[in-house]
């Protein structure tokens, strides 16, 4: 059996072993794999790992001995899993692997807004707090997020895991899901529609999958429901937010700020309006990426792997 990993590197870069995954069969594992290579590559495998490698269906009727392919993430839309269904593959995904890391890394960001501490540090290393007055500086507003609002966009493992941390920072959590669910409501939790969220909310924080009704959910009329002093946060999907939109409300000062770790194009290119947006920062989709989170993802895939070998795939999304 005939295994091809197209894209392994972002997951393991060398920090991790392959070593389950090439007891299965032969593995070809790639770090990345240029469009005009993946049939190639494929040839004729019956099982394929992507992470962001498209899969279209001109690939699946061009390798027709492909039965399964793993995703090496949650969101699977790099798969035409209609397609795939077509050809009678299997499609699995990992669900689970990063709701720790990523919610860690939204307060990771959130705290940085809040308090600017890469650019105090360079200040102190430039010699700013040697040449200070006063016992101390700062050259930011300074937030404390006890007694504020936060308000989260998709109710998920993520989404509760973030309103966990909010609650122990003593904050207020807003939390608006497109299947809502009074039933994780409690004293520091409220289940509320979208407008009342983005109306009241001093943090908003997007966990939502990137789905057609969700695509550009956060847009100019959203934005200007907003407090001028919220602070955004995106470590879900880029085309969640209307790039254009946010740069100009950031730019006009009708948002406080913003942090995301995704945007529509990734790489980030400089065509971005958020490049040069006031008040933004950007990460490069880094949240999911703790060795701990990536170890569990790899493990996950293989598990995978093994129940469809077994006759009793698990994590289906085809």
């Amino acid at each position: 059996m005939k295994i091809v990993v197209l894209d392994g590197y972002t997951l393991n870069p060398g920090d991790l072993s392959w070593g389950r995954l090439e007891n299965f069969g032969e593995c070809a594992i790639y770090d990345r794999t240029p469009k005009d290579e993946v049939i190639s590559r494929i040839g004729d495998a019956s099982i394929v790992f992507t992470n962001k490698t498209p899969l279209t269906a001109e690939i699946f009727a061009a390798c027709p001995n492909i039965r399964y392919v793993g995703v090496l993430a949650t969101g699977y839309n790099v798969v035409d899993v209609a397609a795939a269904t077509e050809h009678g593959i299997t499609v699995t995904n990992i669900p689970t692997y990063g709701t720790t890391a990523v919610a860690q890394f939204t307060f990771a960001l959130l705290l940085e807004v809040c308090h600017h501490i890469g650019e105090h540090d360079k200040a102190v290393k430039q010699g700013r707090w040697q040449e200070s007055g006063d016992f101390c500086f700062w050259d930011y507003p300074l937030i404390e997020l006890a007694g504020k609002k936060m308000g989260i966009i998709g109710f998920g493992r993520i989404g509760q895991t973030v309103a966990k941390i909010a609650i122990a920072f003593g904050m207020e959590v807003l939390a608006y899901d497109h299947f809502a669910n009074k039933a994780l409501e409690n004293e520091h939790t409220k289940i509320v529609d979208l407008d009342e969220l983005l109306e009241h909310s001093d943090v908003v924080s997007l966990h939502c999958p990137l789905f057609p009704e969700t695509e550009g959910i956060i847009n100019a009329a959203a934005l200007d429901k907003m407090k001028s002093s919220a602070i955004l946060i995106n470590t879900s999907r880029g085309p969640l937010i209307v790039e254009e939109d946010l740069a100009a409300a950031l730019n006009a000062g009708k948002l406080q700020g913003a942090a995301v770790d995704v945007v529509s194009t990734e790489p980030v290119t400089e065509e971005n309006p958020l490049f040069t947006a006031k008040n933004c920062l950007i990460t490069p989709h880094i949240a999911w990426a703790p060795i701990e989170a990536r170890l569990r993802l790899l493990n996950i895939a293989i598990d995978n792997v093994e129940a469809f070998l077994e006759g009793n795939p698990v994590n289906r999304v085809s």
